[in-house]
C-alpha cells in the first residue's frame, strides 16, 4: 500500500494554496467555482480523501448529528429520517443512528456511546427522557431537540404534530358521521403523542355530549393492535362500535386486516377506521386509510432549525416546543358526514 496522499500534494497540482483545498472539503465554506473543479480533479487524480475525524479534532466540530430512534417498524420514521438526513447532509452534517428502547430503560447506555463519537448535536425520536440525559448533554454543550415527543423539561425544544387538535379533529368527523359508539386504540402509554392525541379525542366528544365507548390499547406494536382489535370487534353486532379511533397508521392497518379478514366485518359498512400519521400504505387501494396526516416536511424543516441554532448560537436560542397542524386526509375508511366534500 503507498503512502497516504496529502492536502500540499492535492494544492500542488491543482496549483492553489493549502487552505484552498481544506475550503474546498469544509462544508460551507467560501470557494469559487474555479478553484473547486480544480481541488476536486486533483484530488480524484490522486485518490485523495480529507481525514474528517483530524480536521474534527483541530476544529472542535464533527459535523455529525447523534439520532435516537426506539422503533422502525413504524413506516412514519424511516420516511421521516431519511428527510432528516438528507437534509442535514444539506447543512453540512452527517447523522449516525443509534437504537434505543422505546421506554427510557438503555438510553442512558446509548447516550454515553453518542458521546464518544463528540456529536455536535441529538435529534431523539419516538424515545422517552431522563432529566440525567438532559443534564449530562447540557453539561457537554451538545444540543437536543425531540422529534415527534414533547417532554416538559427545562431547557429543550421539541418537535410535533399539534396531537391534541389532530385527536379533536378525528372526534368531530366520526361524531358528524352519525356515530354513537366510537372506541379508541391506544398507543403507548408513555409517549405524549398517544396521550395528546387521546386527550384531544376525548374533549371533542365530551363536547358532543359522548364519551369513548370502549378502549384498549395496541401500544404502537402490530401484534398488539390486532389483540385490541380482537378484544374490541369479536362480540355481538349490538355490542360492537361502530367506529374506532387507532393511535397511529401502524397500528390502524392491522387492525382493518383484523376486522376485514378475521372477523369478516365491512370497512366503512360495519364501522368507520380511522388513523394516525398518514404513511405511505395508508393511500394504498387495498387500505384508503381515512387519517390526520403528520406534516413529516415541516417537522423536519422545525428540528434542523432549531438544532442549527443551537449549534451555532447556543446563547441566543429559547427552547420551544413547536406543534404543527396536520389536516384530516379523508379516504374510504370511513363514512362521509352528510353533505362532506
Amino acid at each position: 500500500m503507498g503512502d497516504k496522499i496529502t492536502s500540499l500534494q492535492v494544492a500542488e497540482l491543482a496549483g492553489v494554496s493549502q487552505s484552498a483545498v481544506s475550503r474546498v472539503f469544509t462544508p460551507g465554506a467560501s470557494v469559487s467555482a474555479k478553484t473547486r473543479e480544480k481541488v476536486r480533479k486533483a484530488a480524484n487524480e490522486l485518490g485523495y480523501r480529507p481525514n474528517v475525524l483530524a480536521r474534527a479534532m483541530v476544529s472542535g466540530k464533527s459535523r455529525i448529528i447523534g439520532l435516537v430512534v426506539a422503533y422502525l417498524e413504524n413506516q412514519f420514521y424511516p420516511e421521516a429520517i431519511e428527510k432528516l438526513s438528507n437534509l442535514l447532509q444539506e447543512h453540512g452534517y452527517h447523522v449516525l443512528i443509534f437504537m434505543a428502547t422505546k421506554t427510557s430503560g438503555n438510553v442512558d447506555e446509548v447516550l454515553e456511546e453518542i458521546l464518544d463519537y463528540q456529536v455536535d448535536g441529538i435529534v431523539m425520536a419516538s424515545v422517552a427522557m431522563t432529566s440525567n440525559i438532559s443534564s449530562r448533554c447540557q453539561q457537554a454543550g451538545i444540543p437536543i431537540v425531540l422529534f415527534n415527543r414533547s417532554q416538559d423539561m427545562d431547557g429543550i425544544t421539541s418537535v410535533t404534530t399539534d396531537n391534541y387538535a389532530g385527536g379533536r379533529r378525528v372526534a368531530e368527523f366520526l361524531v358528524a358521521g352519525g356515530h354513537r359508539k366510537i372506541s379508541y386504540i391506544a398507543g403507548w402509554e408513555g409517549a405524549s403523542t398517544q396521550r395528546d392525541r387521546e386527550a384531544g379525542f376525548r374533549a371533542a366528544l365530551q363536547e358532543a355530549h359522548q364519551q369513548v365507548y370502549s378502549r384498549a390499547i395496541g401500544d404502537f406494536h402490530t401484534e398488539s393492535a390486532r389483540a385490541a382489535a380482537r378484544d374490541l370487534f369479536d362480540r355481538p353486532a349490538d355490542d360492537r362500535p361502530d367506529a374506532v379511533f387507532v393511535a397511529n397508521d401502524h397500528m390502524a392497518l392491522a387492525v382493518m386486516d383484523v376486522l376485514r379478514f378475521e372477523l369478516g366485518l365491512s370497512v366503512p359498512g360495519d364501522v368507520s377506521v380511522v388513523g394516525f400519521d398518514d404513511v405511505p400504505p395508508a393511500a394504498w387501494p387495498a387500505y384508503d386509510l381515512t387519517t390526520l396526516r403528520q406534516r413529516s416536511n415541516l417537522m423536519v424543516e422545525e428540528t434542523v432549525n432549531a438544532l442549527l441554532n443551537y449549534i451555532n448560537d447556543p446563547d441566543a436560542t429559547v427552547p420551544r416546543k413547536i406543534a404543527i397542524d396536520g389536516p384530516l386526509i379523508v379516504r374510504g375508511s370511513a363514512k362521509l358526514p352528510e353533505g362532506y366534500e
